[in-house]
């Protein structure tokens, strides 16, 4: 798996899938796409050049952090639980404002059984904290956060 650079007209394209989405309106750094729809944001000091010229020099897995997951049958943007905080000066639209009990059961990994009348992924939040996204489906969000974040049982 190698890692591609976005260029300028594919990371615009991503920003206007999110500015649809959110009202997000710019993506601060450069964007790396793994595999066919694993995006991470990196905002170092390495530009596309000297990223190029290490990876011809050793394997890069990986760089920067896990920012979003392009979804290509539904031709739209997941943001992780990262890509939610990082932005969240940006996002206007899309948020879903949760309760306490909610968001403990978000935490446990939970889907949130609510009905919405919109469709697509919505940014879920309590008070200050952006939480990442959800799918919204018929009666429920459905919640992605990995097993290995996930807030664990007491006792």
């Amino acid at each position: 798996m190698t890692l591609k650079i976005l260029n300028k007209k594919e990371k615009r394209e991503i920003e206007t899938k999110l500015k649809s989405q959110f009202g997000i309106k710019k993506i601060p750094g450069l964007l790396i796409k793994t595999g066919k729809e694993k995006l991470f944001l990196f905002s170092g000091n390495f530009g596309n050049e000297d990223i190029k010229k290490f990876e011809k020099q050793i394997f890069i897995e990986k760089i920067g952090i896990y920012f979003a997951k392009f979804i290509p049958g539904e031709n739209v943007i997941k943001l992780s639980i990262e890509g939610t905080q990082i932005l969240k000066s940006q996002i206007k639209k899309n948020i879903l404002e949760i309760n306490e009990k909610q968001e403990e059961q978000w935490m446990k990994g939970q889907d949130l059984q609510i009905q919405i009348r919109k469709k697509g992924f919505l940014i879920i939040k309590h008070g200050n904290d952006f939480l990442g996204c959800g799918k919204v489906s018929e009666k429920k969000i459905g919640n992605f956060i990995p097993k290995s974040r996930r807030l664990k049982e007491k006792g």
